[in-house]
């Protein structure tokens, strides 16, 4: 007589599956995210290894740059280490046939999934508050080192991008934003000082474009300030005092890394208000939205992937199904952030559409019928 099937019509969250399946996939994520970071660490090292040969600076400082970047380096993989971590978890257990006897039992693949995507949600909110909380402090304790320690640049910004002081031959030079993607200064102020200090004019400049030799002004505004306090207006073909190239100023702007959500909405927020166009930024603010739900992303993606497609515990075939989602999520995002900074198409869009398309593709094969 043939033995009797056990069917499970219903598994309480928290079982003992639910424990076994939960155990085995943050095994494989820790490792996986260890070696990816360890990975992307190497490569960003070879990067910048003839800059740090030139600068000649000591171990001990190259080992504090690359710590205090760790923490940026680790957010941007971790949607790698939950696709790995799924394909691989279940990839073993199919190579034991151990999915097939669960199969067997009567459990469905959304329930057999059920507690990787919740602990990909949970890896989505930790995402959320380490790109808050660790990624900003560190990434900018990692930029004033490249900056000053590795490149010998003197750390005259003192908002980055915005805000931008600089100290010039008698002056000084305010920039209220600089845009280094089209290499322009917006908003430039030079106060002109005497030899005792005192202010003895001020010159607005609404914009200076890089033309590769210097910077090419627009028309300005100059305040001539007399000795009584007097001030006078004429407009002039101003000479922007500035020696700096773009090159330099990048290595004193902060990245939009350096800031938190609500940091970046307080500078956009003071950016408009100055007439400044924040396009870029309005699609950086959505990203910090968006990014961290790579992680229930990509698990969503994996699991069809793993159990419907019968990778059955074919790890080179698993690793080559990861790369292929991972390569093409990231060329989309790519592609979308790109069309977002150039204003072809709105923040929200740009950030949000490479989610809201893999999510469509992984919720077909998800709940597809074998």
């Amino acid at each position: 007589m043939a033995a009797a099937r056990i069917t499970i019509n219903y598994l309480p969250l928290g079982s003992i599956l639910d424990r076994y399946l939960s155990g085995g996939f943050l095994r494989l994520f820790m490792t996986s995210l260890a070696i990816i970071t360890a990975l992307y660490v190497t490569v960003d090292f070879f990067d910048r290894i003839g800059t740090l040969l030139e600068s000649g600076v000591p171990i001990l400082t190259v080992a504090r740059y690359f710590f205090y970047k760790a923490p940026l380096l680790i957010s941007r993989v971790i949607g790698f280490a939950t696709l790995f971590a799924t394909l691989f978890s279940l990839g073993m257990l199919s190579r034991s046939h151990e999915i097939t006897a669960i199969r067997s039992s009567g459990i469905s693949v959304q329930r057999l999934a059920l507690p990787l995507l919740i602990l990909a949600f949970i890896i989505c909110v930790m995402t959320f508050v380490w790109n808050e909380t660790l990624v900003p402090i560190f990434s900018h304790n990692a930029q004033t080192i490249y900056t000053t320690e590795i490149k010998n640049k003197q750390q005259q910004s003192v908002y980055g991008a915005r805000d931008i002081w600089i100290r010039g031959e008698a002056s000084f030079i305010n920039v209220d934003n600089f845009d280094s993607r089209s290499n322009t200064l917006e908003h430039v102020t030079v106060f002109l000082l005497n030899r005792d200090f005192s202010l003895r004019a001020v010159i607005e400049i609404p914009q200076a474009q890089w033309t590769g030799a210097g910077w090419k002004t627009s028309e300005g505004t100059e305040w001539d300030v007399s000795a009584d306090g007097k001030m006078t207006k004429k407009d002039v073909n101003a000479t922007l005092p500035i020696t700096e190239t773009p090159a330099e100023l990048k290595l004193l702007a902060r990245d939009t890394d350096e800031f938190t959500y609500f940091d970046l909405q307080k500078q956009i927020a003071d950016m408009r208000s100055k007439g400044i166009d924040t396009t870029a930024y309005e699609v950086d603010l959505q990203i910090k939205l968006a990014f961290p739900f790579i992680s229930p992303l990509m698990v969503l993606l994996a699991i069809p992937f793993a159990l419907k497609r019968r990778l059955s515990g074919n790890f080179s075939l698993s690793f080559g199904v990861a790369m292929l989602i991972g390569f093409g999520y990231w060329v989309l995002a790519a592609f979308c952030i790109s069309l977002g900074h150039g204003g072809a198409i709105p923040s929200w869009i740009a950030a949000w559409i490479p989610n809201a398309i893999f999510s469509l593709i992984g919720l077909y094969f998800f709940t597809e019928e074998e």
